[in-house]
């Protein structure tokens, strides 16, 4: 399946099937609407699998990995050694991410889609799109054209894989030093807004890393003038193998109909590039936190999701998405659980 004809399979969630989780959820015993936010993504998700009533119980989060050659020009506290390091942790189940994902109940699947150094290790899926990461885009493309649609659809098959073991609700993560520049970049394009408006400090720049990089974005975009009606384009010149790769795990989610949880800000630029690619995905997507980067809260507000958690969290590899699934888990024991009639309690009504 090519990416077109993905693109041309998504169809709008179902309307239906949202009206009728709401009229559940207003049979559940207890205060209309009280569970705010919450309710309100359950009842996405109903949209989403096109019925009131789905399961969430089997979860996966995906993490693509993969270097940016922009590290070059200075941008970054460390190098892209960092990257293999933390994604061999992956594989083995000890990072960050591993940790939280045992107490959530997630699978775990990273995804070597385009490092600099590989990660010879059986927990890792091997799909490098190109040994050495994408291009420095301050000199010339990050990508190919023909190497950004290959990494989307890496993304899409990575969710039918999951889908087919029967996930049915996916994280998103990544793993790649630089890649908090690529999607400022991305941003500054999708959003039209200026480099400095969007580009934050990542894992920890000073003031002078923090106008090296801001610079770098602006040269890129200058000398490359990626078009910001498509999202091929943008992702090519100033993206990653890995915002590549997310962006298709956002359109597999919306053509196998199935929610998929935005992390932070490089999950967010890559949801937006899919969105961009194929507006009806945007049904699709959930936002879990709100990163600290300055990008993260307009790019949310563009794609019309609201994120459960604010707590400053900012450590990437999906943590934060993660962090959503049990909140999620909870709501559906609401959802699932005693009636008004169960309880022998007389059902609330709207009140003007």
């Amino acid at each position: 399946m090519d990416l077109q004809q993905v693109i041309s399979e998504i169809a709008p969630a179902s309307r239906e099937a949202m009206v009728a989780s709401q009229k559940k959820w207003n049979g559940v015993g207890k205060p209309l609407g009280s569970l705010g936010t919450l309710e309100d993504m359950v009842v996405r998700m109903a949209g989403m699998f096109g019925t009131a009533d789905f399961d969430i119980a089997r979860k996966a989060v995906v993490i693509m990995c993969a270097d940016n050659g922009v590290v070059a020009e200075g941008v970054t506290q460390t190098g892209q050694e960092v990257t293999a390091i933390v994604a061999a942790n992956m594989a083995r189940r000890q990072s960050s991410v591993c940790k939280m994902a045992r107490v959530a109940g997630a699978e775990i699947y990273p995804v070597d889609i385009g490092m600099a150094n590989a990660v010879d290790l059986p927990g890792i899926a091997q799909k490098c799109i190109r040994r050495g990461g994408t291009r420095n885009f301050v000199k010339e493309p990050a990508m190919t054209r023909e190497e950004a649609e290959q990494a989307i659809l890496v993304g899409v098959e990575t969710v039918q894989t999951l889908y087919d073991k029967g996930v049915r609700l996916f994280a998103t993560g990544e793993m790649g030093i630089g890649n908090t520049t690529t999607s400022a970049a991305v941003l500054s394009v999708l959003l039209n807004r200026s480099p400095a408006e969007m580009t934050g400090r990542g894992a920890g720049l000073s003031d002078a890393g923090l106008e090296r990089k801001v610079r770098a974005i602006e040269t890129a975009i200058q000398r490359h003038r990626p078009d910001s009606a498509d999202g091929l384009d943008v992702l090519s010149k100033v993206g990653g193998y890995d915002l590549a790769g997310l962006c298709g795990v956002f359109l597999g989610g919306a053509l196998y109909h199935v929610p998929v949880l935005i992390d932070g800000l490089i999950s967010a630029a890559a949801a937006m590039c899919a969105a961009s690619l194929c507006p009806a995905a945007r049904d699709y997507m959930l936002a879990s936190h709100l990163s600290g980067e300055p990008a993260a809260q307009p790019v949310l507000n563009a794609l019309g999701v609201k994120p459960i958690l604010h707590a400053g969290m900012r450590l990437g590899e999906g943590t934060g998405a993660v962090a959503v699934m049990p909140i999620l888990d909870m709501a559906m024991a609401v959802y699932n659980g005693d009636t008004f009639d169960d309880l022998q309690i007389e059902a609330y009504t709207p009140q003007s």
